[in-house]
């Protein structure tokens, strides 16, 4: 099952949000306690505060009353309700609440200000209780001032900091979602934009592409136009294929329908006899041009690596002398094969490189003239290369002749053959890894296929 591809818009929109969410979250309970540890403070200070004005008070008014803003501050201290209970010198109740929250086991703690949990009337209340040393009508002695607040309304006041703090978290990252979401759409224009154009070019139009585009895109922009090149460059090298090969085909298919009508109108046996060798050697001739633009067509196209195995040069040239040697011989001309000492293992395509050698042996008996009376065939190696070379004692082929002599179609002068066979020779040695090359050669021509070893 092919995984399921998601836009580039919505991949970015989700890489670009989902830390920022994860973040969001961490933030947010990062949140929920500072807020509650600025509610326990503020609480705690507000506790503190109103016991210390509890206390002043008694001191001012003698134990008596309670001035009016300490009440307005224990009223409204926070947002909650506090409560109090005060004592005098010999622990006498003065003033406040009757009976104040307690909890067994509690220390003295002295001067300090004590806080501590406790229940008080069904519900858990914080507690502050404080010690000071105060002077009552000439009596000196230690007056407790205890205040106590319900934790609910401490709770209530961390969730509203902690809800405050999220929604505006909340209120950044919807923001920012919208701004990721328009402005990757914005930002993805310009690539829109390209593949409009692409999309309006015709399908004969392989021209580069020159539309300005960002810098994260000019890497596929220039992989493309690159494509595009190769593809107009093939399209172009097969049109012109085609249109060779419609014309070197054009005579041997003119020459049998030529010779078929001799056959048909031959005035006599003998006649009809020998233009039906005529034709058979015309429709030889067709078959081979047409075989060996299939080959130099497949070699084009990469196939030719299709059946690659481990072979010895040496017996692959024994069998091409063994079946072109008695076609060179009944020419009149002299026919060696020297396959040197040692084995010449390669890994290489046997049907393409007995073509390649059988083209070159053709190629010395076609194309070296009246002076030609011998063709020799040797191999062997140099180093991690094995080599094959065909020579002949004909007119000669120079190095400076390799470009059109190893070009489709190419003659240095008009001669029987197609001008195939070195084309075809060339690309399977290149294929392959290796390279034909053209010797210098004090008389005749010599031209030598190179591969790699298999070792």
């Amino acid at each position: 099952m092919k995984p399921r591809v998601t836009s580039l818009r919505q991949r970015l929109f989700l890489l670009i949000l989902t830390p920022l969410f994860m973040m969001g979250l961490l933030v947010g309970a990062w949140r929920v306690a500072v807020a509650q540890q600025t509610s326990e403070q503020l609480f705690d200070r507000t506790l503190l505060s109103a016991a210390l004005a509890i206390s002043r008070d008694i001191v001012i008014s003698g134990g008596d009353a309670i001035l009016p803003s300490t009440r307005q501050l224990i009223s409204d201290a926070a947002g909650g309700e506090v409560f109090y209970h005060a004592t005098g010198p010999g622990g006498y109740y003065i003033t406040g609440y009757a009976y104040p929250p307690t909890i067994s086991g509690l220390s003295n703690a002295g001067y300090e200000p004590v806080y501590y949990e406790a229940p008080y009337r069904g519900e858990t209340v914080r507690v502050l209780r404080i010690t000071e040393r105060v002077t009552l009508d000439n009596l000196t002695s230690d007056a407790t001032v205890t205040v106590w607040q319900r934790t609910s309304d401490r709770t209530a006041f961390a969730r509203a900091l902690a809800v405050r703090a999220g929604v505006l978290i909340g209120v950044l990252l919807v923001t920012l979602a919208l701004v990721v979401w328009f402005g990757v759409e914005r930002g993805l224009r310009p690539l829109l934009d390209l593949e409009d154009a692409i999309a309006m070019r015709s399908p004969d139009d392989l021209s580069v592409i020159k539309r300005a585009v960002p810098a994260e895109a000019r890497g596929i922009v220039a992989t493309v136009n690159r494509l595009l090149v190769q593809l107009e460059s093939n399209l172009s090298a097969h049109q012109t294929f085609i249109s060779d090969a419609a014309h070197q085909l054009r005579n041997p298919a003119a020459a049998v329908q030529s010779m078929a009508e001799a056959v048909r109108d031959a005035g006599s046996e003998d006649e009809r006899r020998k233009r039906s060798v005529e034709l058979v050697e015309a429709a030889r001739s067709s078959a081979r041009v047409a075989n060996q633009l299939l080959s130099l067509d497949r070699l084009r196209h990469g196939h030719e690596m299709g059946r690659a195995e481990r072979v010895d040069l040496r017996d692959v040239a024994a069998e091409v002398c063994t079946a072109s040697g008695a076609g060179v011989l009944s020419r009149g001309l002299d026919f060696e094969f020297d396959a040197g000492q040692c084995a010449l293992p390669v890994l290489a395509d046997k049907v393409f490189l007995t073509e390649a050698l059988t083209n070159l042996i053709d190629n010395a008996v076609s194309h070296g003239g009246p002076a030609l009376s011998m063709v020799r065939v040797s191999a062997g190696r140099d180093g991690q290369s094995a080599w094959l070379t065909v020579a002949d004692d004909g007119k000669g082929l120079s190095p400076d002749d390799k470009e059109k002599a190893f070009s489709r179609f190419g003659q240095l002068q008009p001669a029987g053959g197609s001008g195939l066979g070195l084309a075809i020779a060339a690309s399977v040695a290149s294929s392959h890894g290796g390279s034909l090359r053209i010797d210098p050669a004090a008389t005749g021509a010599s031209l030598t296929l190179t591969l790699p070893l298999d070792l």
